[in-house]
């Protein structure tokens, strides 16, 4: 009975993954070390407990998050942004403990301010100069790998055209295998790149040493000669990877998943997942309430304004779709003289009748959305995140958008992406809601911290006053 090829095998690290584990630690302790000893506290036992605590952690969020694979084929910036993410996370937590079980309630101190940062910098830096040393050696052709690529179909086209634009990587396509011989013409300067043999002569030159790595590219049908093929690669030193034609679709936040064992690739995902998640509730906690402390006299002066005006409550409360979905009420202040929220809900339009003069003035420069910072605190909204549109605009445009619905993986926002780069107001067309949910979703495929105080920054300068606000 022929024994069946074992499953996924975890890759072997490199001795540079290795190496990038013990510098990180090395770092952090080094670095703590001088300011212990050199600083205003030095030799402060509290401060190697802080500092045994953010080898720990730090650790953890980058063994968690995969921060020490194979960083061959990416570019050094996600690199730098994963570190910078951990990092700053190691440092909240540590902030954390200090206000709980030390009671400490004032801010970080000067020495644990630079601390953190020559740490990041340090992290950062010599990331930056191994890269650059790895891609003179692979320009000049050092650690580089000879590859092939399985099939000749439009994922196998991709990959090719992927690595051929990257030389940084080191990876020296020696060409196609597939069971009919042609040739692809992949780049702009009309290079070839050869089918060099079937499958059976891609196990005969894997076998033969040939190849250092073989990607396949077959459909999410597979194919009748893959398991033999397989079975016959195992025979090889050659390493191995399966890249289904499932990445040839619009993926949102894609990551790998282990089921007991079993690994599963995300089609549709949210970022803010698991200690993410945490790391968002905290913000919205923290600046919203920072925010409503500032501006709470200036909403006792719109409230106040508006009952004097006009007839009606000074709040209004509309039904939007929530996270995942689930209905939320959203507050705002009224600024018309009706109040829709059933199954047909008519977009303001420039010189709508409904809207009164200070609601107008309101609307225009979005001060009609501040109570929203009530619905952050309560959790139904964030800060930072796709604009929650009326129930009734959701079920009309989930029906002509493509993807419409997955702005709702993550909680809707105050302010978003969309909306500081000129998307917010009437959507009297179509192409336009496409565009606001091409932008909706880019935001949460790109989403970061740093990528949340970025938007509010720019929602400071550019997003509350706006030509398409009426």
């Amino acid at each position: 009975m022929r024994t069946p090829v074992r499953g996924i095998l975890h890759a072997h690290q490199s001795a540079l993954s290795i190496a990038h584990r013990l510098l990180d630690l090395t770092v952090i302790v080094s670095v703590g070390y001088w300011f212990n000893c050199h600083g205003v506290t030095a030799g402060d036992s509290e401060a190697w407990m802080q500092i045994l605590l953010a080898v720990l952690v730090f650790h953890w969020l980058s063994e968690l998050h995969q921060l020490y694979g194979s960083w061959r084929g990416e570019r050094i910036l996600r690199e730098l942004v994963k570190v910078s993410n951990y990092w700053g996370l190691t440092f909240v937590i540590l902030l954390t403990v200090d206000y709980l079980l030390l009671r400490r309630g004032d801010l970080p101190s000067d020495d644990q301010m630079t601390w953190f940062a020559s740490v990041l910098a340090v992290l950062c830096g010599y990331r930056l100069l191994i890269r650059s040393v790895l891609h003179g050696m692979r320009r000049r052709g050092f650690n580089t790998r000879r590859i092939a690529i399985v099939g000749t179909g439009q994922v196998g086209a991709r990959l090719a055209l992927s690595i051929s634009s990257a030389p940084w990587m080191g990876l020296n396509l020696l060409g196609f295998y597939d069971a009919e011989p042609q040739q692809m013409d992949l780049t702009d300067s009309g290079r070839r790149i050869p089918v060099l043999g079937d499958l059976q002569q891609l196990v005969e030159d894997a076998r033969a040493g040939k190849i250092d790595k073989i990607y396949i590219t077959l459909g999410l049908s597979g194919h009748p000669q893959l398991p033999e093929l397989i079975e016959g690669l195992s025979d090889t030193t050659a390493s191995v990877y399966l890249i289904p034609d499932v990445f040839m679709f619009e993926l949102l936040h894609a990551r790998s998943e282990s089921i007991n064992g079993l690994t599963s690739i995300s089609i549709f995902d949210s970022p803010m997942d698991g200690a993410w998640s945490i790391v968002k509730r905290l913000e919205d906690i923290l600046l919203a309430s920072l925010i409503l402390l500032l501006i709470a006299a200036p909403m006792l002066l719109i409230a106040l304004a508006i009952k004097l005006t006009s007839r009606g409550p000074v709040l209004f409360r509309q039904r939007r779709y929530g996270l995942d979905g689930r209905a939320i009420m959203v507050w705002k202040f009224r600024s018309m003289t009706v109040q829709e929220n059933g199954d047909v809900i008519r977009q303001a339009t420039r010189n709508d009748a409904r809207i009164t003069p200070l609601g107008a003035f309101l609307r225009r420069t979005s001060l009609d959305e501040l109570p929203q910072f009530f619905n952050v605190l309560r959790g139904d909204m964030s800060i930072v995140g796709p604009r929650p549109h009326a129930v009734a605009h959701n079920e009309q445009y989930r029906r002509q958008v493509s993807g419409y619905m997955l702005r709702h993986k993550v909680k809707p926002g105050i302010t978003g992406w969309a909306q500081i780069n000129g998307w917010r107001g009437e959507t009297d067309t179509l192409d336009k809601m496409r565009k606001r949910i091409e932008f909706d979703l880019q935001y949460i495929e790109q989403w970061s911290l740093w990528l949340d105080l970025k938007i509010i920054l720019l929602t400071l300068f550019k997003g509350f006053l706006n030509k398409n606000a009426f």
